[in-house]
């Protein structure tokens, strides 16, 4: 975990019995009606109800099922790799937080001072049908102060985009119906399809930003903004119109560190 990018995960695999589909719900509810997060193996932190699907789908979805999706892909951790999720309070974790989040608000705003974060991280995960090593590796990080919220989006080493059971090559992982990344208020109204979702070009996410550094996207969830990405980071432009983010973690009351 020497990247700079990443936050470090705990030191095992929070659950190891789920490969393929959708794992238990943390401990801890970001929405203020209650609903509970789920960490889905499929690359998506979801709220309310877990997120079976492994085809993606683009955005916006029919029916309320707020998500995040960091690489909503056919991830199979049977063939390798551990999904871990955390919530923490520290102190140095968040003032670092609040360092890799200043670039997301305007200079003329106070920089995000989040009091509270939870980190999902898909480490060297590979896809359903795989034939060869190709693994993934990605996080989606949520933070707030109890009334902004903001979630940050980080992509390491990403080898494949498409398990077998969606027309994937199963020795390159590439073709098919490759992965989804963005937002998903629930509402059919705020969502957000980072530029190259489902399409090749997603393989590149890594190399791609809204903020300035290649494999990082961030975006504050409670207002519905959205920085666009400047054009000499992103693979992909912006499709023009795209609606900004859905509200989708925004505590009023964090609970305390677990």
């Amino acid at each position: 975990w020497g990247h700079h990018n990443w936050w470090p995960p705990p030191a095992a695999p929070t659950v190891t019995e789920c490969h393929r589909g959708w794992r238990p719900p943390p401990p801890w509810a970001p929405a203020a009606d209650g609903r509970l997060p789920q960490v889905n193996n499929n690359g998506v932190v979801s709220f309310g109800t877990g997120v079976s699907e492994f085809t993606p789908n683009p955005f916006p979805l029919p029916g309320h099922r707020p998500f995040v999706a960091p690489y909503w892909a056919d991830v199979d951790t049977r063939l390798g790799g551990d999904v871990f999720y955390r919530q923490t309070r520290s102190p140095e974790l968040l003032a670092r937080l609040t360092r890799e989040l200043a670039p997301a608000v305007p200079p003329s705003e106070e920089a995000p001072r989040p009091t509270w974060a939870f980190v999902a991280t898909w480490d060297r995960v590979s896809f359903f049908g795989a034939a060869s090593d190709k693994v993934n590796t990605f996080q989606a990080v949520l933070a707030t102060d109890g009334v902004t919220s903001f979630i940050m989006l980080n992509y390491g080493d990403i080898q494949w985009t498409t398990g077998i059971a969606n027309q994937g090559d199963p020795h390159t992982g590439l073709g098919g119906v490759p992965a989804q990344a963005g937002f998903n208020s629930g509402d059919d109204v705020h969502y957000y399809n980072i530029p190259g979702s489902r399409s090749p070009a997603v393989v590149a996410i890594g190399r791609t930003s809204n903020v300035g550094v290649p494999g990082r996207w961030i975006f504050r969830v409670d207002v519905f903004t959205a920085t666009e990405p400047p054009p000499e980071v992103a693979t992909t432009p912006p499709r023009p119109g795209s609606p900004p983010p859905p509200p989708v973690a925004n505590p009023s009351s964090p609970p305390p560190e677990e």
